[in-house]
C-alpha cells in the first residue's frame, strides 16, 4: 500500500506546484505593470508640470513680444506726431476734414437715392430702376401669406438705417411673375443681393440663418456681409451663432400657383 501511494502523492505533489508556478507566471506581468506605475507616477506627473510650464512660458513670451511690437509702432506713431510742425499738422487737420465731407456727400447721395430706410417697390418696372441706380441693393420678395416674410422685414428695416451704403426694397412676387421667373426664385421669402445692378447671391429662406424663426439681425447682418453687399466690419469666417437657439424644422409645402407659375414657401401656414 506505501509502495502504490508514494508515486500518487509524488503525482499530486508536482501538480500541485506546477499549478502555482502558472499562477505566479499570469500575476507577474500584472505585479510588473503595478510596480512600475508606482515608480513612474510621480515622474510621470513632474514631465507634465514641466511641460505645462514650458507651454506657458512660451506664450508669455509670446504675448510680450506682440505687446513690445505694438507699444514700438505707437512709439513711433507719436514720434512722428511730435516731429510734425504747424504747417504739417495744418495739412492733415486739412485731409481729415475733406475725407469727412466726402463721407457726408457720399451719404446724402445715397440718402437721395433711397437708401437708410426700408421701402416696398410697386412694380417690376421699379425694380430694374432701383436696383440700377445704386451699387449694392437688397430686394426681398414676399408674399402677404407668408408669415416669415414679416419676420425678415424686421431684421431688413434695421439693417436699412445701419447700412446706409446699400440700398433695401421689397416687392410682391405676386406682382412680378416676369421677374421672378427670370431670377429663378421658387422660394418664398427670398432675398436678391445685387452689386452693380447685378444678381450676385441669394438668401433662399432662413436656412443660411441657422434654419430658425428666431435668427438675429446680426446673423442676417452677417450672411449680407458674405455676399459683399453691405460693408461689414465682422469676422466673416464665423457667422455669430453662439447665442443662436436651436431652430426649427422646415416642412417643405406643396406648390402654390402666383399667375400660373409655382412657388415653394418655408413657411407652414400659408
Amino acid at each position: 500500500m506505501t509502495d502504490t501511494h508514494q508515486p500518487l502523492a509524488f503525482a499530486e505533489s508536482l501538480y500541485l506546484h506546477i499549478s502555482i508556478l502558472g499562477t505566479v507566471l499570469l500575476l507577474l506581468p500584472c505585479c510588473l505593470v503595478s510596480c512600475l506605475t508606482i515608480a513612474y507616477l510621480p515622474i510621470f506627473k513632474q514631465s507634465q508640470a514641466a511641460m505645462a510650464n514650458q507651454s506657458m512660458e512660451i506664450i508669455t513670451k509670446v504675448l510680450e513680444q506682440s505687446a513690445k511690437l505694438v507699444e514700438e509702432q505707437v512709439d513711433a506713431q507719436l514720434a512722428k506726431l511730435n516731429e510734425m510742425d504747424e504747417d504739417d499738422l495744418e495739412r492733415l487737420k486739412e485731409r481729415r476734414l475733406e475725407a469727412l465731407k466726402k463721407a457726408q456727400k457720399q451719404k446724402q447721395e445715397w440718402l437721395s437715392k433711397g437708401h437708410g430706410e426700408y421701402r416696398e417697390i410697386s412694380s417690376e418696372k421699379d425694380f430694374f430702376s432701383e436696383v440700377k441706380d445704386s451699387k449694392n441693393a437688397v430686394c426681398h420678395f414676399y408674399r402677404n401669406s407668408t408669415f416669415r416674410c414679416k419676420i425678415l422685414d424686421k431684421h431688413l428695416a434695421i439693417l436699412a438705417k445701419k447700412h446706409v451704403e446699400t440700398k433695401f426694397i421689397k416687392l410682391n412676387a405676386e406682382k412680378a411673375p416676369f421677374l421672378t421667373e427670370r431670377l429663378r426664385i421658387k422660394v418664398i421669402p427670398t432675398l436678391a443681393l445685387l452689386i452693380d445692378g447685378k444678381t450676385k447671391d441669394y438668401v433662399v429662406g432662413f436656412t443660411d440663418l441657422g434654419n430658425t424663426d428666431e435668427f438675429t439681425t446680426e446673423m442676417l447682418e452677417w450672411r449680407l456681409g458674405c455676399a459683399d453687399v453691405i460693408n461689414y466690419s465682422g469676422n466673416l469666417r464665423e457667422p455669430p451663432t453662439a447665442t443662436q437657439r436651436s431652430g426649427t424644422k422646415f416642412t417643405k409645402v406643396e406648390k402654390k400657383t402666383i399667375r400660373g407659375r409655382g412657388y415653394d414657401s418655408d413657411s407652414e401656414d400659408d
